[in-house]
């Protein structure tokens, strides 16, 4: 006799290996939801000399939105999209965009609350959307996570929760809270069973990709090399994803890990998504000892190379950055770092060339 209950779960479990695959970004949606949005601008691309023979440009998120990062582009973004979502699941009715500042709709919101783990920027974000809608919001830190994020996550009205020793610990304590108290888990990374969210968080990112492509366009010159740092891959995976959908002309794609954290790498070349152990990195945002599950499948097929910087690199990254006056942390200036060493690294890069780098964070403060 057939196991119907077992046939059924071999069936489920076939259909998340097959979804796990559709990351398919709709760029328009958040440039959209961005045009209600006094903080939204173009970020400024900058165009730095230095002793290297190559052309380097610089997209310069130090400021993005006020919130000093480039993940204020995802998790604002996927607040509003999942309340958007929401109401018209529970309401048979759409809702627009600037709706959710009707008071009807903040009052409905107000009964959401949004958990989340991060290493500081991204819970800034969900805390910022979650602010503007009128939701609630808890973000769990790692002790290693910065105090000055906790202080500045309290100004939003987020709740902070100290949780485990590290970014991985952190979020498993985020999932046991959101599941224990019915709530919403809005992480920026990604597993089997758990993609919708993360997936809006990455579409929010493609924002850059498409700001960049507008940019290069125009000019009708476009890098030959791009540097992506990652940490579990959220915006590296958006941006390989939209440039090898959008980009006239197709660049290198070059992802850039700390050594004490390659889960992308070591990931890759196992062919599966692999956790790795390694010490604490001063590269904070980049310190992830396991990729999300959509940036690896992103990755594995849009991405030429992956390299590892080191401590002191990522330090003389920052300075470089510093010297030019972007204001930066090692995490932000980790695509740089690895551009600079592009030897070290076997990178042949000529006066040809133009590298392309994201300064992805400012200085927190």
């Amino acid at each position: 006799m057939i196991d119907l209950a077992n046939v059924l779960e071999i069936f489920d479990q076939s259909l998340i290996a097959k979804m796990k695959f559709e990351f398919t970004p709709d760029v328009s949606r958040p440039l959209s939801l961005l045009s209600h949005c006094p903080a939204y601008e173009t970020t400024p691309i900058r165009k730095i000399s230095s002793s290297e023979p190559f052309q380097i440009l610089i997209k310069d998120e130090t400021d993005r939105m006020g919130l000093g990062a480039f993940k204020a582009l995802g998790g604002v973004y996927a607040v509003a999209q999942f309340l958007i979502e929401e109401w018209l699941a529970e309401n048979q009715e759409a809702l627009s965009a600037d709706q959710l500042m009707n008071p009807q709709i903040q009052a409905w919101a107000n009964d959401k609350t949004f958990v989340c783990a991060s290493a500081g920027n991204h819970g800034m974000a969900v805390a910022k959307g979650a602010q503007l809608f009128n939701a609630k919001c808890r973000v769990h830190l790692s002790e290693s996570v910065s105090p000055v994020f906790e202080q500045r996550l309290a100004a939003l009205g987020a709740k902070v929760i100290r949780s485990g020793e590290n970014y991985e610990e952190s979020m498993e304590l985020a999932k046991l809270d959101a599941e224990q108290n019915l709530a919403i888990l809005l992480a920026d990374s990604s597993w089997p069973e758990y993609f919708r969210l993360p997936s809006l968080v990455m579409e929010g990112y493609t924002v850059i990709a498409e700001e960049l492509r507008v940019a290069f366009s125009e000019e009708r010159k476009w890098p030959t090399h791009v540097f992506l740092q990652a940490g579990v891959g959220g915006i590296a995976a958006a941006m390989a994803f939209e440039i090898r959908s959008k980009w006239a002309q197709q660049p290198q794609i070059i992802i850039v890990e700390p050594e004490a954290a390659p889960c992308l790498r070591e990931s890759v070349q196992r062919g599966e998504v692999s956790i790795v152990t390694g010490p604490i990195s001063e590269m904070g945002r980049l310190d992830c000892k396991e990729p999300s599950l959509i940036a690896f499948e992103v990755l594995k097929e849009h991405a030429d190379e992956f390299v590892l910087i080191s401590e002191d690199e990522a330090e003389q990254g920052m300075k470089f950055l510093q010297e030019q006056n972007i204001a930066t942390t090692t995490s932000g200036a980790a695509g740089l770092a690895a551009a600079l060493k592009h030897k070290n690294l076997r990178i042949d890069l000529t006066n040809n060339d133009t590298v392309l780098v994201i300064a992805t964070e400012g200085i927190p403060s």
